[in-house]
C-alpha cells in the first residue's frame, strides 16, 4: 500500500490542499474557503477559532485515508503589518493542532523558498537578467528563478510547472476567465509535496552512497 501525503497551503482567506501518493501520483488537489457568515464576531481570535472548526469539518473526510505524512508551507513572516504575520502564525498553529488531532500525524513544514527550490529544482539557473532587464554576461551562482526576469511572476511560473506535470487538472477561473486565486493556492500545496518527496529521495540517495 502506498503512502498518502497531503499538502496544504494555509491563509485565513483559502487553504488549497493536494492529495498524493509517495509516487508523486495526484489523487486530489482542492481547496476550502473558511468563510464566515456575518455578523463577524467582535473577537478577531473567536474569528480564528471559528474558521478553523470550518476546515476541521473539511478535513473530516481525509480521516481513512491512510494519511502518514502532512506538509504545510510556512507562512511568510514579510509583511510590515504585524498583525497580519501573527494572525498567519495563530491560524497555521490552529491547523496544524488540528492536523495532529485527526490524523495522529505531526505536520511537517516547508518555507516557500525550498518549496520551489525543491519541488522544481530546474528552477535554481544562474541569473541571466539584472533589475533592469539587461542582460547578465558574467557567469554565476545559480538562483531561484535564475532563468527568468528579475520581477516575474513566480506564482504564476510554479502554477505553469504544476500544470505541464498534471495537465488533468481542472482550475478555478474567474468571471474573466482568469486565474483565480485560489488556483495559485492549489498548485502551491501541490508544490510542497512535491519538494517533500524530492528531499526524501535525496536524503535517501546520499545515505545509501555514504553507506556503501
Amino acid at each position: 500500500m502506498t503512502n498518502k501525503l497531503l499538502g496544504l497551503d494555509i491563509s485565513t482567506r483559502t487553504i488549497g490542499l493536494c492529495l498524493m501518493d509517495d509516487n508523486k501520483k495526484l489523487l486530489e488537489l482542492t481547496h476550502v474557503q473558511p468563510k464566515l457568515p456575518k455578523p463577524l464576531p467582535e473577537n478577531k481570535l473567536e474569528i480564528l477559532f471559528k474558521k478553523s472548526d470550518i476546515v476541521k469539518e473539511f478535513l473530516l473526510k481525509y480521516i481513512n485515508m491512510n494519511i502518514t505524512k502532512v506538509i504545510i508551507e510556512e507562512p511568510l513572516i514579510l509583511s510590515n503589518n504585524i498583525y497580519t504575520c501573527v494572525t498567519l502564525i495563530r491560524f497555521n498553529t490552529m491547523i496544524s493542532r488540528i492536523i495532529y488531532d485527526l490524523f495522529n500525524v505531526i505536520p511537517n513544514y516547508i518555507n516557500s523558498y525550498n518549496s520551489r527550490r525543491f519541488g522544481f529544482p530546474e528552477l535554481m539557473q544562474p541569473r541571466k537578467f539584472n533589475k533592469k532587464g539587461e542582460k547578465i554576461l558574467k557567469l554565476n551562482n545559480p538562483v531561484l528563478f535564475g532563468n527568468y526576469d528579475y520581477n516575474c511572476d513566480k506564482k504564476m511560473i510554479i502554477w505553469e510547472k504544476v500544470n505541464n506535470l498534471y495537465p488533468e487538472i481542472q482550475w478555478i477561473y474567474n468571471k474573466n476567465n482568469v486565474l483565480a486565486k485560489e488556483s495559485f493556492d492549489m498548485s502551491d500545496s501541490v508544490c510542497v509535496v512535491l519538494a517533500y518527496i524530492n528531499l526524501n529521495n535525496s536524503l535517501v540517495v546520499f545515505l545509501s552512497r555514504t553507506l556503501l
